[in-house]
């Protein structure tokens, strides 16, 4: 699939935003702790990635019903659904001045389409080096789940079966959407939230 930008300006995939509050004390402690100035962005991104994947816990696979937005809120609870995930490495990536936007998917809900869809959320990362956009999914694993940082191929958390309806959506948004943003700040109930109020569509 090929990928389009929102924006033509790099620079806008690094903008600090309420959701991407880089400049937070707790985000500017953890990126002192991840990074350092012997890596590569290539190097960065993927402990950047590594680390939201697999030490921020996805609510849903442990049954918490915190909500969590902000970059900082996600890392300082260590909780968040997809969308609060891809605002935390988002914020982390920014942070390092390594372009970071967002893209989604729609998803059903289940394994029939009867039980209804809704809207998954992903990074893209530009690499300088290599001039080009990769995509991540830093959703967490779990059994049926093995989404990986690769800079070859992606390996994200859900393959589309177009044939069902479901979607990968082109576009890199600099900022995460406002349907996604919207549903974390209505909601107080995660669990309740992701089973019946999460966007069917961008």
């Amino acid at each position: 699939m090929k990928l389009i930008c929102e924006s033509d300006n790099l620079d806008d995939y690094l903008l600090e935003l309420n959701e991407v509050n880089y400049s937070n004390p707790i985000i500017k402690r953890k990126a002192d702790e991840l990074f350092n100035l012997n890596q590569t962005e290539i190097e960065k991104a993927k402990v950047a990635f590594e680390f939201v994947r697999d030490e921020i816990s996805h609510s849903l696979d442990f049954q918490s019903k915190r909500v969590t937005c902000n970059a900082s809120e996600v890392l300082d609870f260590k909780e968040g659904i997809c969308y609060a995930k891809s605002h935390l490495l988002a914020s982390l990536l920014r942070s390092q001045l390594i372009p970071t936007g967002f893209c989604y998917q729609r998803l059903m809900l289940s394994d029939t389409p009867e039980k209804g869809y809704c809207i998954h959320a992903l990074n893209a990362i530009f690499f300088k080096s290599l001039n080009k956009w990769i995509r991540v999914d830093a959703r967490g694993n779990k059994k049926g789940i093995d989404a990986q940082f690769s800079i070859k191929e992606e390996k994200l958390a859900f393959p589309i079966n177009e044939e069902l309806d479901e979607k990968d959506y082109p576009v890199i948004y600099a900022k995460p959407h406002p349907k996604t943003v919207a549903v974390l700040k209505k909601h107080t109930n995660a669990l309740e939230m992701c089973k019946n109020h999460l966007p069917e569509s961008l």
